[in-house]
């Protein structure tokens, strides 16, 4: 009798984590006083601009296509975002362009984008003083509003998020990044024959490092600073088996500083 023999596949799966960029009220702490939403401060311009040279830098160093965006709901890393995908799906751009106002043209087939509140800021006190919290705890996100930012025919709508509403006011900071290692992982589980940027906060992008490879303490994570993960997957017989992360951002690169 003949035998037939299975055929097994491998690939790569890469996750960038990327931190938000710079945040207006740690360059006016007047801001904060008359802000109608002082716990949620959006980019100052040098910020858009860091994010976006991030967003070209995506296309010049790192050797995969990144398919697949997601975001903290927060305006910052919204902001952050959708300066990086500007980048990533521009066409025809300036050689000295400095933000996504000087795109001339996009190919939005290139990256869809999506709001997922799991990757949203630690919702405790180390990371939101008490009295700029809302005191209700209630964040009041506009996610229609704020999906409006993103470059035309980027979002994708269809999405069903993992976290469908904000995490609880106060969590522990042990709490949040625990949400932060299993938002990772689930999304990368979600998309497995994609590679994911996941765009959320300075603790978020330390977790990315920190909750893969053990023993690792992150001691700093710069504005946009980023981590990249890879791990390899098996398909066989119409299933896919995922391997562990590895992370491939050694300490002082991208922005991000850890010692073990």
């Amino acid at each position: 009798m003949a035998s037939t023999e299975t055929e097994t596949t491998t690939f790569y799966q890469n996750v960038v984590v990327m931190r938000h960029g710079d945040r207006k009220d740690n360059f006016d702490p007047t801001w904060i006083k008359t802000a109608e939403r002082p716990w949620d401060p959006p980019l100052v311009d040098n910020g858009m601009a860091r994010a976006f040279r991030t967003g070209r830098t995506f296309r010049t160093i790192l050797p995969f296509q990144i398919h697949r965006v997601f975001v903290s709901p927060f305006i910052r890393c919204v902001q952050t975002a959708s300066e990086v995908v500007a980048a990533l799906c521009a066409v025809d751009v300036e050689a000295n362009a400095k933000s996504s106002t000087d795109v001339i043209k996009f190919d939005p087939s290139k990256v869809k984008v999506s709001i997922e509140c799991g990757l949203c800021e630690m919702l405790n006190k180390e990371a939101i003083r008490v009295d700029v919290a809302p005191k209700d705890g209630n964040f009041g996100f506009d996610i229609p509003l704020l999906e409006n930012m993103f470059p035309i025919g980027t979002l994708d709508p269809s999405l069903e998020r993992v976290y469908g509403k904000m995490p609880q006011w106060e969590e522990t900071v042990d709490e949040s990044r625990s949400r932060y290692k299993q938002i990772i992982k689930t999304l990368a589980d979600k998309y497995p024959s994609e590679n994911l940027l996941l765009v959320t906060h300075g603790e978020g992008v330390g977790v990315s490092i920190s909750g893969f490879l053990e023993h690792t303490t992150v001691v700093e994570v710069e504005y946009c600073g980023y981590a990249e993960l890879k791990r390899i997957m098996t398909c066989k017989n119409g299933s896919t088996t995922a391997g562990n992360f590895l992370v491939l951002t050694k300490s002082g690169q991208s922005g991000i500083t850890y010692f073990d």
